[in-house]
Protein backbone atom coordinates (compact mmCIF):
# COMPACT_ATOMS: atom_id res chain seq x y z
CA UNK A 1 0.00 0.00 0.00
CA UNK A 2 2.65 2.55 0.97
CA UNK A 3 4.62 2.11 -2.42
CA UNK A 4 1.22 2.50 -4.78
CA UNK A 5 1.12 5.92 -2.30
CA UNK A 6 4.91 6.56 -2.89
CA UNK A 7 4.20 6.03 -6.94
CA UNK A 8 0.92 8.11 -7.28
CA UNK A 9 2.81 11.30 -5.42
CA UNK A 10 5.50 10.77 -7.77
CA UNK A 11 3.33 10.90 -10.67
CA UNK A 12 1.70 13.59 -9.36
CA UNK A 13 4.82 15.31 -9.11
CA UNK A 14 6.04 14.35 -12.82
CA UNK A 15 2.61 15.74 -13.85
CA UNK A 16 2.72 19.21 -11.96
CA UNK A 17 6.68 19.44 -13.33
CA UNK A 18 5.56 19.07 -17.09
CA UNK A 19 2.74 21.65 -16.53
CA UNK A 20 4.84 23.87 -14.59
CA UNK A 21 7.97 23.64 -17.36
CA UNK A 22 4.90 23.90 -19.95
CA UNK A 23 3.47 27.17 -18.62
CA UNK A 24 6.90 28.74 -18.41
CA UNK A 25 8.29 27.86 -21.62
CA UNK A 26 4.54 29.48 -23.56
CA UNK A 27 5.04 32.63 -20.90
CA UNK A 28 8.41 32.92 -21.54
CA UNK A 29 8.21 32.88 -25.31
CA UNK A 30 5.52 35.40 -25.07
CA UNK A 31 7.06 37.93 -22.57
CA UNK A 32 10.54 37.75 -24.44
CA UNK A 33 8.65 38.36 -27.55
CA UNK A 34 6.67 41.19 -26.24
CA UNK A 35 9.22 42.87 -24.18
CA UNK A 36 11.63 42.31 -27.19
CA UNK A 37 9.68 44.27 -29.46
CA UNK A 38 9.13 46.85 -27.06
CA UNK A 39 13.16 47.65 -26.51
CA UNK A 40 13.27 47.67 -30.14
CA UNK A 41 10.89 50.42 -30.83
CA UNK A 42 8.60 48.40 -33.42
CA UNK A 43 6.08 51.38 -34.54
CA UNK A 44 3.12 49.15 -33.37
CA UNK A 45 4.49 49.41 -29.77
CA UNK A 46 5.21 53.08 -30.31
CA UNK A 47 2.23 53.54 -31.12
CA UNK A 48 0.59 52.04 -28.24
CA UNK A 49 2.40 53.67 -25.64
CA UNK A 50 1.94 57.13 -27.44
CA UNK A 51 -2.20 56.17 -26.69
CA UNK A 52 -1.72 55.43 -23.21
CA UNK A 53 -0.01 58.65 -22.60
CA UNK A 54 3.02 57.89 -19.79
CA UNK A 55 6.08 58.78 -22.63
CA UNK A 56 8.16 56.28 -24.37
CA UNK A 57 10.32 55.77 -21.29
CA UNK A 58 7.21 53.44 -20.03
CA UNK A 59 7.63 51.36 -23.08
CA UNK A 60 11.22 50.50 -22.24
CA UNK A 61 10.57 50.21 -19.04
CA UNK A 62 7.73 47.97 -19.97
CA UNK A 63 9.74 45.88 -22.23
CA UNK A 64 12.47 45.33 -19.74
CA UNK A 65 10.40 44.18 -16.87
CA UNK A 66 8.54 41.81 -19.39
CA UNK A 67 12.01 40.13 -21.08
CA UNK A 68 13.62 40.14 -17.06
CA UNK A 69 10.15 38.64 -16.00
CA UNK A 70 10.56 36.20 -19.54
CA UNK A 71 14.01 35.29 -18.22
CA UNK A 72 13.10 34.48 -14.61
CA UNK A 73 10.44 32.46 -15.23
CA UNK A 74 12.74 29.86 -17.08
CA UNK A 75 15.15 29.68 -14.03
CA UNK A 76 13.75 27.28 -11.48
CA UNK A 77 14.97 29.20 -8.70
CA UNK A 78 13.53 32.29 -9.65
CA UNK A 79 10.64 30.83 -11.29
CA UNK A 80 7.88 31.99 -8.87
CA UNK A 81 9.27 35.34 -8.68
CA UNK A 82 9.44 35.87 -12.45
CA UNK A 83 5.61 34.50 -12.28
CA UNK A 84 4.57 37.08 -9.28
CA UNK A 85 6.54 39.75 -11.40
CA UNK A 86 4.54 39.38 -14.93
CA UNK A 87 1.18 38.76 -13.03
CA UNK A 88 1.06 42.14 -11.83
CA UNK A 89 2.29 43.25 -15.29
CA UNK A 90 -0.60 41.64 -16.72
CA UNK A 91 -3.15 43.03 -14.21
CA UNK A 92 -2.03 46.35 -15.33
CA UNK A 93 -1.95 45.52 -18.90
CA UNK A 94 -5.83 44.62 -18.89
CA UNK A 95 -6.63 47.87 -16.56
CA UNK A 96 -4.96 49.63 -19.13
CA UNK A 97 -6.87 47.51 -22.13
CA UNK A 98 -10.46 48.68 -20.05
CA UNK A 99 -9.66 52.57 -19.28
CA UNK A 100 -7.03 53.81 -21.38
CA UNK A 101 -6.84 52.30 -25.14
CA UNK A 102 -9.36 50.05 -25.57
CA UNK A 103 -8.99 46.48 -27.44
CA UNK A 104 -9.57 43.16 -26.72
CA UNK A 105 -7.39 42.54 -23.35
CA UNK A 106 -8.17 38.83 -23.66
CA UNK A 107 -4.26 38.08 -24.34
CA UNK A 108 -3.55 40.12 -21.05
CA UNK A 109 -6.06 37.71 -19.89
CA UNK A 110 -4.79 34.54 -21.05
CA UNK A 111 -0.68 35.84 -20.08
CA UNK A 112 -2.46 36.61 -16.26
CA UNK A 113 -3.99 32.83 -15.69
CA UNK A 114 -0.51 31.00 -17.35
CA UNK A 115 1.35 33.47 -14.89
CA UNK A 116 -0.59 33.40 -12.06
CA UNK A 117 -0.96 29.37 -12.54
CA UNK A 118 2.55 29.16 -12.63
CA UNK A 119 2.86 31.51 -9.12
CA UNK A 120 0.43 29.42 -7.49
CA UNK A 121 2.28 25.49 -8.45
CA UNK A 122 5.73 27.58 -6.80
CA UNK A 123 3.86 28.97 -4.04
CA UNK A 124 6.03 27.46 -1.40
CA UNK A 125 8.58 29.00 -2.81
CA UNK A 126 7.40 32.15 -2.67
CA UNK A 127 5.60 31.48 1.00
CA UNK A 128 9.18 30.22 2.30
CA UNK A 129 10.68 33.74 1.23
CA UNK A 130 8.11 35.36 3.05
CA UNK A 131 8.40 33.58 6.02
CA UNK A 132 12.54 34.27 5.75
CA UNK A 133 11.19 37.70 6.42
CA UNK A 134 8.91 36.76 9.67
Amino acid sequence: MQNLSQSSRTEHSRTITVVSWTLRILAAAAFLAAGGAKLAGVPMMVAIFDQIGAGQWFRLFTGAVEVVGGIAILVPVTAAFGAVLLSATMVCAVLTHLALIGGSPLPAIVLLAITSTVAWLHRRTLSAFVQSFG
